[in-house]
Parts: C-alpha cells; structure tokens; sequence
C-alpha cells in the first residue's frame, strides 16, 4: 500500500502548515512534488446547474491547460465535472476521497478514477483499506481538499451547502477564497453569493484565477519540468490574455511541438471552411477521439466554435 507520512520531506508543503494535517496520505498513482506545487480547489454542489456546468468547463479547462493542479472531492456534480475539465485538456487532478483508499466513491466513476490515474493524476486518502464515507468523513476530506491548494473555488452552493465547510476552512487556513456569481433566484447560488458578499473574489473568467497566480511567481508556476506539462502537450506560459488565448498565429507559426503542428494543420482547414470532425480526421489522416481534445482546447482558446456538427474558425 502506498502511504506518505507527515514527517516525510515530500508531504505536501502546503498541506503540512494546517493545524490537524493528516499523519498520513494513502494514495493510488504517481507521487511527485511537482504536481502539489500550485493547486486550485474547485467545489460546488451535487445539484450543479447546466450553467454550473458550463462554466466549470469553460474556467476549469482553460486552468488546468495553464499548469495548475484542480483539486476537488470526487462527488458527482460539481467536484466530478472539474476533474473530468482537467481530464479532458491533459491537465492533472487530485482527488481526494472520503473513504478508505481502496474504495472508489461513488461507484459508478470508475471510468473517471481510472481517466485521472491515466493522465498523471492522484488519488489519496487519509483513510486505509476498506473504510466506507460516513457522514463525518466529507467535512475531514474538505480539510484536505483546502489545505493543499493556495485558492478554493466554490462554484455553486447552497445557503447550507457542504462546499461552505470547505470555504471556511479556505478562510481558517488563510487561503484565497474565489466564488462563482450566480443567478439571485437560483438555491445553489446562495451560498456563493453570501461568500461574495463577505468578502470573496468574484470569479467571471479564468484569467480572475490565473492572475492570481501569476502573481509574484512567475518563476515557479510555468517551470520547464515536463511533469508541469499536460500530457502530450507544449509545456504552458504564462497567461497573456492579449495573446496566449486570441491570435492563432502568434502561437503557432513558429512552434514546433507536436501539438501546436497538429494546431496549425487543423486551423488551416477551418479557415477554408466550417467541416465535421470526421470530415477533418480524413482529411488531416488523424483519429477522430486525438483531434477530440485538440478542438476542444481550441474552442477554449476561443479560436475556434462550434455550430451544430461543424467547426468554424473564428477571425
């Protein structure tokens, strides 16, 4: 069984300065340093809107492409959709259980448990073995969830949501605390607008987060370490919201990474016109499931839309 002890140099820093640190980690996947060095926690509810949705996709994405390790619980809605975000770009995500590191929970994600695993994520525990969640188990694992990252999301949460246990540990730790606006006539958005009320950074783009750390570490954040690199993709930098996610061709045309290659034969197709994933995978003699993320990420980028089955480029 693998297991990481407090007194062990590579327990995560962060982790460590809480008050009621766990005395161990049990944990399933590849333990490095690297990915505890600038975490995001991101939770929400369980009854996450379609807008919740849409947006965890839409900030999470773009996040986790930059370097930044999402943090979250592994419950379905909110904690689910940000790992599968990270997932989804070749970004990497801890996700912290509430029981005993052998059991996965719930149950029917086992597909994402193993996606995590597979892109150079984690799973741990302070629990062993077998131990079922009980209800006390979540508030011990939201400890954990804020005490590794530097900020906490809360995307969506209702006025007695769990995710506010999580924020008011964020608050004890000294932690930046960000919080998703919603509608005023939305239950899961009274929590969130609370927190914004007392105090939280209102959060409308992924740059509101990346700023923040961006902030006096530069340095460190975007190191040239490929295990900060999203799976198969260049090593980030810094975001520059003038360039990193508008002009195709600042950032493309004299790479020659793979990726950006793949990006540049993509873009030049949609430039001539708007074509179906299976009419680019013929023609670029590319599977359609890699060209999947790659047109994603574009879409993220803002470079490219989607409308109906098609893929247009934007000028």
């Amino acid at each position: 069984m693998n297991v990481i002890l407090k007194d062990n140099p590579n327990y995560p820093e962060l982790l460590k300065l809480i008050r009621d640190a766990p005395k161990q980690l049990y944990f399933k996947g590849n333990w490095y340093n690297e990915i505890f060095e600038n975490c995001l926690a991101v939770v929400g509810s369980r009854r996450m809107t379609s807008y919740g949705k849409q947006m965890i996709e839409r900030l999470i994405g773009e996040i986790a492409f930059s370097g930044i390790t999402i943090v979250s619980g592994f419950m379905y809605g909110v904690d689910a959709t940000s790992h599968k975000a990270a997932v989804r770009v070749g970004g990497r995500t801890i996700a912290v259980m509430p029981c005993g590191i052998n059991i996965i929970s719930p149950e029917y994600q086992k597909d994402l448990y193993q996606e995590i695993l597979d892109n150079n994520g984690l799973i741990i525990s302070e629990y062993e073995k077998d131990l079922m969640p009980a209800l006390w188990t979540y508030p011990r694992r939201n400890r954990i969830v804020a005490g590794l990252a530097k900020a906490v999301l809360i995307v969506e949460a209702g006025p007695k949501s769990g995710s506010l246990i999580t924020a008011n540990y964020a608050k004890k730790f000294k932690r930046k605390l960000f919080a998703l606006p919603g509608p005023v006539t939305s239950e899961v958005s009274k929590g969130t607008l609370q927190l914004i009320k007392e105090g939280a950074e209102m959060v409308t783009s992924a740059k509101d987060i990346l700023d923040y750390y961006h902030k006096g570490s530069e340095n460190k954040l975007f190191s040239s370490s490929p295990l900060l690199a999203p799976s198969g993709l260049a090593s980030p930098k810094p975001h520059d919201s003038k360039s990193s996610f508008s002009s195709p061709s600042s950032n493309l045309i004299h790479s020659h990474n793979p990726a950006l290659s793949l990006e540049r034969e993509i873009l030049n197709e949609l430039q001539r016109e708007p074509l179906e994933i299976d009419v680019l995978s013929r023609n670029l003699k590319i599977p359609t499931a890699k060209l999947g993320s790659m047109l994603s990420l574009l879409q993220l980028k803002g470079i490219i839309t989607k409308n109906g089955n098609k893929y247009k480029f934007e000028n």
